[in-house]
């Protein structure tokens, strides 16, 4: 899909409040949604959502997390997604739900702390903690920590991993609005080991650094958004031979190629580099 964003002039028609800023501030400042029909403009780490849902604190199989970054709102599909997953983890044994991280700020957009993606309400963390009761007070979710289920620095599990962590991570998978779900690689490799089924749910479970507390999962664009950009489609095959590399080349580490590229300084975003229509999914009621 075609990125929704401004030509030529659309610099000079950001408001001049906003101009130089960092967008950030911008959309960390706001506290709810906005007044429009929900709809993700741009890539998930470049973009914002108009229309943002906030996903109820408490249900009968999830608790939303760290109340207090009023970061619980996504597209409405994001939010039935998760719904129905706490319901599939539920039925895990000693599993009474999820515990939801992260989802996206009110509006989306770039965060003052934290994630570079999470921006069109399409991305969620769900703690690898197995929640046994569902009914924490807002102090005691501020409080709690989930479990990292690394060892090795990422290049195996630990012995808090359980079939019921692959059973739930499956279930989160297969759900065909998935595009990927982000776990380190240990994780990845020894669910390639234990699946003795169809393996093709894989191909969207992606080694990635960090997510040893929490997976990450990432929807596609929903139908008919037009302003959302997806990303490329995950390489063909399970890539379990992928992850595997990863965990040869975190236990021995090839040397640094003394051509490489030094990484360019993180760049802050302003309203000039996202979608034109994030400027009216901020002037919004």
């Amino acid at each position: 899909m075609a990125l929704a964003s401004g030509g030529p002039g659309f610099s000079q028609s950001i408001p001049s409040n906003m101009q130089g800023v960092e967008a950030k501030r911008l959309f960390g400042a706001k506290t709810s949604g906005s007044k429009q029909r929900a709809q993700p403009f741009g890539g998930y780490s470049k973009g914002c959502l108009a229309g943002g849902v906030q996903l109820p604190e408490t249900g009968p199989t999830w608790q939303a997390m760290r109340l207090s970054r009023n970061r619980n709102w996504g597209h409405p599909e994001l939010l039935n997604y998760l719904i129905g997953l706490s319901q599939k983890a539920a039925q895990q044994p000693g599993w009474a739900g999820i515990y939801i991280g992260d989802l996206s700020q009110p509006r989306g957009g770039p965060m003052l702390t934290g994630h570079r993606s999470h921006q069109i309400g399409l991305d969620a963390d769900i703690w690898m903690l197995p929640p046994k009761r569902l009914n924490l007070s807002r102090a005691e979710r501020e409080n709690l920590s989930s479990i990292s289920m690394r060892r090795a620095n990422g290049a195996y599990v630990n012995d808090r991993w359980t079939r019921q962590h692959h059973e739930v991570m499956k279930a989160a998978a297969q759900d065909p609005r998935v595009a990927r779900i982000f776990v380190f690689p240990g994780a990845k490799v020894q669910m390639c080991r234990d699946e003795k089924g169809d393996k093709s749910w894989l191909r969207k479970v992606r080694p990635w650094w960090g997510h040893h507390y929490h997976f990450h999962v990432r929807l596609k664009c929903p139908s008919g958004m037009r302003g959302c950009v997806d990303q490329a489609p995950p390489p063909a095959g399970d890539g379990c031979k992928d992850a595997e590399q990863w965990v040869r080349n975190i236990l021995n580490p090839p040397p640094p190629d003394p051509n490489a590229p030094k990484p360019k300084p993180r760049r802050e975003l302003t309203m000039a580099n996202l979608p034109e229509q994030c400027v009216g999914v901020l002037q919004s009621r």
